[in-house]
């Protein structure tokens, strides 16, 4: 993938397999701080999700566009103290919540099985002038990080439940002792079975709820925060 630069150096379009992408550019500010991010269309609605998920077009990558659940993951982290702290993400795509937790000290790295979803991520973190942030293409099938982290982040990644025995290995096996797990998601139906499951195993999980939008009806999502108990 590629992307074709304007005179001032910003990206414009996307040069992908499904054909050449519009970027956009989503703005994020919160307590004196400022994001930007690109990405090729927001899903914030469940009628966004609907077209998106039902249009006849070439299907875009799901990892480079801009869902409800980063956004509010991301607002969710900007309320956290970050400093120093070692931060993992799943399934990165655009990469926002990530690049707020790096800008407010955090040590990041950035996973994502989709190379066009990590060549979006590296251009946003540079965007936002992030140096400490690893960008990583990985599978969840195929895990091979031995490192532990002192927060797993993840938005909108628990919506195929034949991927929770993999996350649920990796969570497991990269959260740090004392460390936490901030997962969004907008409440579907295939997210609970693995939240219940670690409830079930003496997790504590809890929650707040966001919602995300620009015109009602706004999307709820809820970030919810494992912790071992």
């Amino acid at each position: 993938m590629r992307s074709r630069m304007t005179p001032s150096n910003e990206p414009d379009v996307l040069q992908t397999t499904a054909g050449d992408l519009p970027f956009e550019e989503y703005h994020l500010r919160l307590g004196g701080h400022a994001w930007r991010v690109l990405h090729t269309g927001a899903i914030l609605s469940k009628e966004d999700e609907q077209r998106f998920l039902g249009g006849e077009q070439p299907r875009v990558p799901y990892g480079i566009v801009l869902w409800p659940a980063a956004i509010a993951l991301a607002h969710e982290i900007a309320l956290r103290p970050m400093a120093r702290t070692r931060v993992l993400e799943l399934g990165a795509g655009t990469g926002l919540p990530g690049i707020v937790a790096a800008s407010l000290g955090s040590r990041v790295t950035q996973t994502d099985r989709q190379d066009v979803a990590m060549f979006v991520c590296k251009k946003n973190a540079e965007r936002n002038g992030i140096t400490n942030i690893e960008h990583r293409v990985a599978d969840w099938t195929a895990w091979e990080d031995e490192q532990r982290y002192d927060m797993i982040l993840g938005s909108d990644v628990l919506y195929a439940e034949t991927m929770h025995p993999h996350l649920r290995r990796i969570f497991e096996a990269n959260l740090a002792p004392g460390g936490t797990i901030l997962l969004s998601d907008p409440f579907r139906a295939a997210s609970f079975p693995l939240l219940e499951t670690m409830a079930a195993d003496g997790w504590k999980v809890t929650m707040n709820k966001w919602t995300v939008g620009i015109t009602p009806p706004e999307r709820p999502v809820g970030v919810f925060e494992l912790m071992r108990a």
